[in-house]
């Protein structure tokens, strides 16, 4: 987008760059869809994600491929202790936990490289988080998944390792219930 700074633009141009123009705001809106689409293509594959050669490692350090949450329906999100919306979502995240995990469901919360084992491990502890947790030391999950840059990053994944949802920030609880009701009914 170009910032104009002319004092005294001539009508012609005003009217070309007005975002109010008609033109101008569906090129917009369609070149942001067209982005978003085109992001969002590779995630929602037929085929699931590739997660084969990618390994996160538990809090223990013990190299977990990540190709191993495939077979059940999977909640995974990326997290990090310093995040104040990603420790807002624990709770839910718990929750899911504790209602779907006997479903079936694997819930994860797959920590960023940039958190030290030690503050996780706190956090943890201090939230009585009982889903698994694990640490995305090389980055390997984040790059796997979409590159994920931004927390907290949640997904469901069906039994193949398709996206069925995702979202950046905090969760619609009750999509995410329906969701989940869906893929173990």
């Amino acid at each position: 987008m170009t910032l104009r700074t002319d004092k005294n633009p001539s009508p012609q141009a005003a009217a070309t760059d007005s975002p109010s123009d008609p033109g101008r705001r569906r090129l917009l809106l369609g070149s942001a869809g067209a982005l978003v689409a085109f992001g969002l293509g590779g995630c929602l594959s037929d085929g699931g994600l590739d997660l084969a050669g990618a390994t996160v490692r538990d809090l223990d350090g013990k190299e977990i491929p990540l190709d191993s949450i495939k077979g059940s329906p999977t909640v995974i999100t990326f997290w990090a202790t310093t995040c104040p919306s990603c420790v807002e979502e624990i709770p839910h995240i718990q929750e899911l936990h504790d209602t779907y995990s006997p479903k079936g469901v694997d819930v994860i919360g797959l920590a960023m490289s940039y958190d030290p084992v030690s503050q996780i491990e706190k956090m943890v502890e201090k939230k009585d988080m009982t889903y698994t947790i694990w640490h995305d030391a090389d980055e390997q999950g984040a790059q796997a998944f979409g590159p994920v840059r931004v927390t907290p990053s949640f997904f469901i994944l069906d039994s193949e390792g398709r996206i069925e949802y995702q979202k950046i920030g905090l969760i619609d609880m009750d999509r995410v219930r329906g969701i989940l009701d869906g893929l173990t009914a």
